[in-house]
């Protein structure tokens, strides 16, 4: 288990084994693979990240890592993999957060990506993703640069990819 600061200052609690905050977590968050690429999405405010955001009511958060990778991107889920979890502790909440590995099998174009700008490829995460203003802050922590050791350890297809997340 890791313990960092986000980039609001929150005390963060991550863990890459199978749901050691919660059973239920309320937040997805989904490091997408799709075609040789890693697919991001442009969300309105915050910038380049990978898909994710609430479980709905009734529904499981494999369905809502799902849902949100469509909604986000247009993108299809063939495989989706748990990496881990983590927790959030800020001012006036609590979160907690499943984190998946999902392959994506296909693309559907769409006329409204909600909230976000719609999907983005690129082939290389930026060894300084902390600096980069395209990015949001939820790419810019250790939960991504953890994610990627997880999916580099558990051997996930990343052919032809750099995972540079550091």
């Amino acid at each position: 288990m890791e313990t960092f600061q986000d980039y609001y200052g929150n005390q963060v609690r991550l863990s890459l084994q199978d749901t050691p905050f919660s059973d239920r977590p309320k937040h997805v968050w989904v490091v997408c693979h799709f075609h040789r690429q890693w697919l991001l999405t442009r969300h309105s405010r915050r910038g380049f990240e990978f898909p994710g955001g609430k479980v709905e009511q009734g529904e499981t958060a494999e369905d809502a890592a799902k849902r949100e990778v469509f909604e986000e991107t247009g993108g299809r889920v063939a495989s989706l993999f748990l990496l881990g979890q983590y927790e959030v502790s800020g001012r006036n909440e609590q979160i907690v957060k499943n984190i998946y590995y999902a392959e994506i099998d296909r693309m559907d174009l769409k006329e409204d990506y909600l909230e976000t700008k719609g999907p983005v490829f690129i082939n290389r995460i930026p060894e300084k993703i902390q600096t980069d203003k395209r990015f949001s802050f939820l790419m810019k922590d250790r939960v991504l640069a953890s994610a990627m050791d997880a999916i580099r350890i558990r051997r996930l297809d990343t052919s032809g990819l750099e995972n540079t997340a550091k």
